[in-house]
């Protein structure tokens, strides 16, 4: 077990005091812990992006930045690292702080397993040395680690396994303005009441447990749970409704749209009449603990008019529900739907989807 006020002491006596990252299950207290003690700190929508902002950091202060992530993420990192980052191309130090999810031995869902499996094997073909840091008394290895980025100006790592951290008492700050808003689990069931025999493609995280949870067996056939590679579940539809003449939607988030927002660019502008898109927005990536993306400060209207979208609607509450979720899905245009989302029952029990070809083939079917 790890204090993560002896841990962030550890960094700053060694010169390390920025961060910046995509928030982590795993890393769920060390997010708290930055928060609460106003670390300097950048928020960044996807692991290559904090890559390169780590990048701009050091080429001004000349000093090694942290960037944290899950191990799931660390394949968006590689390409700035291998080509950016890498001793043979513009050698730069930094430490990244992994949270190691479907470590060996560990048990976890199949897609972390899976990449869990390779994580280090990505980091030694990456060239990247690394450290397993699950106590205090490896603080040792990370310095040593530390001593050899600065000296050779490389990237680092340090393997952070499940309930490394000791867990802090203290919860993220939810903007309590998306209390009025709708439930998860209140809009999904609407939804799947009005859309039978309609292809419900959703992103990674809770809303596809939501949809699992709430869909009977003639629904979950319909259903495509994108329960791996955030980011990229309005891809999936994209690709799907093109080559279908059946009715899809995407159930996307906010944390998962921004993950690759070039996506929407491309969905508006080579979708059909078939395809829909719904943003469930709850202002943060609440499966991993709640951090803000502040997408509540952009105006989606204008933005998604700009991306060639021609509709669209917004629901807040369960009289914008009735009047607009009906126009949106017979809408005979491109169109966006964007529900306001409460973060109010975020701490509810939600099964995961199960045996994922055999959803992969009924689906097809």
């Amino acid at each position: 077990m790890i204090k993560l006020k002896n841990f962030f002491n550890f960094l700053k006596k060694r010169g390390i005091s920025f961060f910046t990252g995509v928030p982590d299950s795993i890393l769920k207290e060390l997010n708290i812990y930055i928060a609460d003690n106003k670390i300097k700190h950048i928020l960044a929508t996807n692991e290559g992006s904090a890559v390169a902002l780590a990048t701009g950091y050091f080429l001004s202060k000349k000093k090694i930045p942290a960037i944290y992530l899950q191990n799931s993420g660390l394949s968006n990192a590689i390409n700035p690292l291998v080509s950016i980052l890498h001793k043979k191309v513009y050698s730069i130090p930094s430490l990244l702080i992994i949270g190691w999810r479907g470590a060996p031995g560990l048990k976890d869902e199949p897609q972390h397993l899976t990449k869990g499996l390779i994580t280090k094997d990505l980091l030694k073909l990456a060239g990247i040395k690394y450290c397993v840091l699950d106590s205090e008394k490896k603080f040792g290895l990370l310095n040593k680690l530390l001593k050899y980025s600065k000296k050779n100006n490389v990237p680092v790592a340090c393997l952070i396994k499940k309930n490394t951290f000791v867990k802090d008492k203290k919860k993220l700050k939810i903007n309590k303005k998306n209390n009025t808003y709708l439930e998860r689990n209140y809009f999904i069931k609407e939804l799947i009441k009005q859309t039978k025999n309609t292809k419900i493609i959703s992103t990674t995280g809770y809303i596809s447990r939501e949809l699992f949870g709430q869909s009977s067996n003639s629904q979950k056939k319909n259903n495509f749970y994108v329960v791996g590679g955030m980011g990229h579940c309005s891809m999936i539809a994209l690709g799907y409704s093109l080559f279908s003449n059946k009715k899809v939607l995407c159930l996307d988030g906010d944390g998962s749209m921004l993950m690759h927002l070039g996506a929407l660019f491309t969905l508006g502008q080579n979708s059909k009449k078939n395809l829909k898109y719904i943003l469930l927005n709850n202002n943060s990536h609440e499966s991993v603990g709640g951090q803000k993306t502040y997408l509540n400060n952009i105006n989606l209207k204008k933005f998604t008019s700009a991306l060639k979208f021609d509709n669209y609607y917004l629901i807040k509450n369960k009289k914008d529900l009735k009047k607009n979720l009906n126009k949106f899905l017979n809408s005979k245009k491109r169109s966006f739907l964007e529900v306001k989302m409460s973060n109010s029952n975020k701490n509810e029990i939600l099964g995961r989807p199960k045996n994922f070809i055999d959803i992969k083939n009924k689906f097809m079917k």
